[in-house]
């Protein structure tokens, strides 16, 4: 007998890579398909791709694609899985505008990529019916769902909280959820990032008050930097400085385009004469603009980092400017980045506004405690599955489903590839798939693998070292001192004599063996120098031997 099943591939225990499979007998759906940010370690990583190989194995099941909302940890990975299934993919009108975007940019046809309006659509894919229902988060056009199967109904809501002011008009459909949860709910997938988060979330209306306090105070040019999806911020930095009476230009790639596909929806509400080009922007007055930047997790090459080095072909930044960071740097490593940033800028003589002011220029996008148990008591779940955190986010929820009254038992802490059947209105834990994460450098998905990252680590932490040696096929002998050349490895005022001195060493000593060919005298070359150099220096970097037969 068919189980219906529920599959969490990854977007439990990291945050970001959002990806859930629902399974009935031959029909399969997908929701939600998002990237992960590379951890500081993962030198030269772009990305990270969940492993999309249950799905490939099962693609004959597929039957579509069904995205929430409009961040990239939902839907950044939507066209590495394209090109390995074909299926329809469902977003509301923004959502489908960011996914359309992004597969232009990696030349993919868009023809595969349907709107879908939760105010009266039905999605029916295979023995499954979707129905949506809109929730505040802080990208607008975001939504729950409501998943018809033969085993009862399912509601999948990722990121969400109750926000009864929001920027773009439309709060939580509070009506619309309990009236599909009326007659019952088998189980409720939901965000748990805020399980540990004390009351509500505050609201997006919260925050324009004092962006407009710190713009009316600047003197000079400001640059206002979010996350280019977040398109209620942008909204609000907008319509601050037509109050202000200053100009709004974007600066960056992606910010440019999220906002005019944005605008162009009706999304985010351009004001008469208030946002203007970059170009004409440049010839203002500096107290009559502001800049909406990307860059705001202090990435290498974006355009605020490009503005802080004085390397925008563009824009520049003087002292007595004005930045503001309305964003938390949340991917893992980004701390680092913005933390360099906001040195550069502080250097620079410019006034700077971020997270560690504690001035409320953010607020999260996602439910605290109040919000969650507010979405138990609208849904009343017989079975709770958290998503969307991490592992002790997945605990908090936990624990604030059995303080509402259910049991332990009726909770699903997920682990990658961990599944859970239901059948008959029971559920139980399913059998656990093996996953992987892939990793994108900029050439493909997976050319990245352990080895590369093992040597990319070492590089960055030992330094390499050249080991330029000849070899004497007759006499079995090195003739001459081999030449060592190090990048990253010693202090360049002792470099050279250390080097000599260590390539003289590991002549005689090879010399004093019976080395038959030069692929084993490479060998010789790496044990030798690695065991010399953590002996005298307590480094082992990594040696890359050349041989040459004379």
């Amino acid at each position: 007998m068919a189980r219906l099943k529920f599959v969490a591939l990854s977007g439990t225990t990291g945050v970001t890579e959002n990806l859930y499979v629902y399974e009935y007998g031959d029909d399969m759906i997908v929701v939600d398909c998002g990237v992960g940010f590379p951890e500081s370690e993962m030198h030269g990583v772009d990305l990270v791709i969940p492993d999309f190989g249950y799905i490939v194995r099962n693609k004959k099941k597929l039957r579509g694609i069904v995205i929430t909302h409009g961040h990239e940890d939902h839907l950044g990975a939507v066209p590495f899985l394209l090109r390995e299934v074909k299926a329809p993919v469902y977003g509301t009108r923004l959502t489908a505008g960011f996914i359309e975007d992004k597969l232009r940019d990696y030349d993919m046809p868009v023809s595969a990529v349907k709107v879908f309006n939760p105010d009266s659509d039905k999605l029916k894919l295979g023995r499954f019916t979707v129905q949506g229902f809109r929730v505040s988060h802080s990208v607008p056009d975001t939504i729950g769902l409501a998943i018809d199967t033969p085993e009862g109904r399912v509601f999948h809501v990722a990121d969400y909280k109750f926000d009864w002011a929001p920027v773009d008009g439309r709060p939580f459909d509070v009506g619309k959820a309990a009236i599909l949860a009326k007659d019952g709910v088998l189980a409720l997938a939901s965000d748990s990032l805020g399980s540990t988060s004390v009351g509500y979330t505050q609201s997006e209306s919260a925050i324009e008050p004092k962006i407009e306090a710190i713009i009316r105070e600047a003197k000079g040019q400001v640059y206002f930097t979010t996350i280019s999806s977040n398109i209620s911020r942008m909204q609000q930095a907008i319509w601050v400085a037509e109050r202000l009476g200053r100009k709004v230009a974007f600066v960056g790639r992606s910010i440019q385009k999220k906002a005019d596909i944005a605008e162009g929806l009706g999304l985010l509400e351009y004001p008469k004469g208030v946002v203007v080009d970059l170009r004409d922007a440049k010839r203002l007055h500096k107290d009559k603009v502001v800049y909406i930047v990307a860059g705001s997790y202090g990435q290498p090459g974006s355009a605020l980092y490009r503005v802080s080095m004085n390397e925008h072909k563009h824009v520049g930044i003087d002292p007595g400017d004005t930045v503001i960071f309305s964003g938390d740097p949340a991917p893992p490593g980004s701390k680092t980045n913005v933390d360099a940033l906001v040195d550069q800028l502080f250097d620079i003589g410019v006034d700077v506004h971020y997270y560690d002011l504690q001035e409320d220029l953010h607020v999260s996008g996602h439910g605290s405690i109040q919000d969650i148990m507010m979405l138990f008591g609208i849904v009343k779940p017989k079975y709770f599955i958290p998503i969307g955190g991490t592992v002790r986010h997945m605990r908090g929820y936990s624990l604030l489903a059995q303080k509402m009254g259910a049991k332990e038992s009726q909770v699903f802490e997920l682990m990658p590839g961990d599944s859970i059947e239901f059948g008959r209105g029971e559920a139980k834990k399913g059998e656990s798939i093996i996953v992987h994460e892939a990793l994108l450098d900029g050439l493909e998905v997976g050319d990245v693998g352990n080895v590369v990252l093992r040597d990319r680590n070492v590089l960055a932490k030992e330094g390499v070292v050249v080991a330029i040696a000849q070899f004497d096929r007759n006499t079995r002998k090195i003739p001459g001192t081999p030449d060592l050349i190090s990048r990253g490895f010693v202090f360049e005022k002792v470099k050279k004599d250390f080097l000599i001195k260590s390539g003289e060493k590991m002549m005689n000593s090879l010399n004093k063996r019976q080395i038959r060919k030069p692929h084993i005298l490479k060998s010789e070359i790496i044990g030798y120098l690695e065991n010399y150099f953590y002996q005298e220096t307590g480094r082992r970097p990594m040696i890359l031997p050349v041989v040459v037969e004379v």
